[in-house]
């Protein structure tokens, strides 16, 4: 185990998980590197949409700090970063630009955790810096990017990153576990409102949900438009607070992973979702992309749907024992492979390798003076 250190995040929100994939994500990384020992501090930025849905306003495993502005982070929290062992901005962070400039140049160890990187590549294309300004990418020491694959040499031969890695989401298994529930959906999909993910969500649920009338569907997630029409067969819940995910998968017979378009393109970009949902033991049906296969096995540990004929195929004439069979073989590889603990390790011997080898070339990682 390494030593412990002192860590702080900047992220997009880790109190509330309305509306965002962002906090369950930071709540099973911190938690795990928590238990590891280390010192997690976890800076917010307090806004109106996140305060009014706060379902963990305060994290036992890390101190929470709400900060109303930019000016009142950098007076309160400069000698915060100073003292630091590693700093890490997080994307969509508000005025993450401002905050990566300031980060680089006190921080020892500046970092970038890139929940969104197909987003934040597209946006870097169309000159959109909201979070990210292509000048900050080389400053910050190490790139953890939630996709893997060649966009990792992107970053470093494109973009100027000194060493971008890998940091897939991941889930604690015990808070997702399978329990003995009489199956309640055939099909279930879990996952905020997304015009790109609406075309494949239709295709793959809504349109088996009208051609099987029998079949028992459910949607779960807010900010779908009024103006849907959801066949009657099918459930619509609006927010499902994560308190609630491991029940809401356990008491399905397969749910349904979709993946953003961009993420989808990319490849090599897992959702949050899909490791919860193995975790507890439910059966995948999953839309397909680049690198799956190197997180789950197609048609041993994982489904892939391809259309509504097939998704139908799968729910009807499926048997229970295979079904059941690919849900254990998903659960034993996220067990292996994909917990809280895995991600946390590899943070820090990504961060270890990173320090020593600093230490080798003879100096510490000086504080990075970024022009504006």
């Amino acid at each position: 185990m390494a030593d412990p250190m002192d860590i702080v995040v900047l992220g997009l929100t880790i109190t509330s998980s309305w509306g965002n994939g962002h906090a369950t994500t930071y709540r099973a990384l911190l938690q795990a590197l928590s238990q590891r020992g280390h010192h997690v501090t976890f800076l917010e930025r307090d806004v109106p949409w996140y305060r009014n849905n706060r379902d963990l306003p305060h994290p036992a495993f890390c101190d929470t700090v709400l900060y109303p502005s930019l000016g009142r982070l950098k007076r309160d929290h400069t000698g915060t970063i100073r003292r630091a062992d590693i700093v890490v901005v997080g994307s969509y962070v508000p005025q993450g630009v401002e905050v990566g400039r300031w980060v680089c140049g006190n921080a020892s160890l500046p970092a970038f955790y890139d929940i969104d990187t197909p987003v934040t590549l597209r946006k870097l294309r169309t000159a959109d810096y909201e979070y990210l300004h292509p000048d900050l990418i080389p400053s910050y020491q190490i790139y953890f990017s939630f996709t893997g694959g060649s966009t990792l040499q992107r970053l470093e031969q494109e973009y100027g990153s000194p060493c971008a890695r890998a940091l897939y989401c991941s889930v604690d298994p015990s808070l997702y576990y399978p329990e003995a529930m009489e199956p309640e959906y055939d099909l279930g999909y879990l996952g905020t409102y997304g015009s790109d993910r609406q075309p494949a969500l239709r295709k793959l649920l809504v349109k088996p949900a009208r051609q099987w009338s029998a079949g028992r569907f459910v949607v779960a997630g807010p900010q779908y438009p009024v103006s849907i029409r959801w066949p009657a067969n099918v459930r619509r819940i609006e927010h499902l607070p994560p308190a609630e995910h491991r029940r809401f998968y356990n008491r399905q017979r397969f749910t349904l992973n979709l993946t953003r378009a961009d993420m989808r393109a990319a490849g090599y970009s897992p959702s949050v979702g899909l490791f919860e949902a193995a975790a507890c033991g439910t059966a995948i049906i999953s839309d397909a992309w680049p690198g799956l296969e190197t997180l789950f096995y197609p048609e041993q540990e994982i489904l892939v749907g391809h259309s509504a004929e097939q998704m139908l195929t799968y729910l009807r004439d499926l048997s229970e024992d295979r079904r059941q069979t690919i849900a254990q073989r998903a659960r034993r590889r996220l067990l292996s492979s994909h917990t809280a603990g895995h991600r946390a390790r590899e943070f820090e011997e990504y961060v270890t390798r990173l320090t020593m080898a600093a230490l080798v070339c003879g100096h510490n990682l000086p504080a990075q003076e970024v022009k504006g």
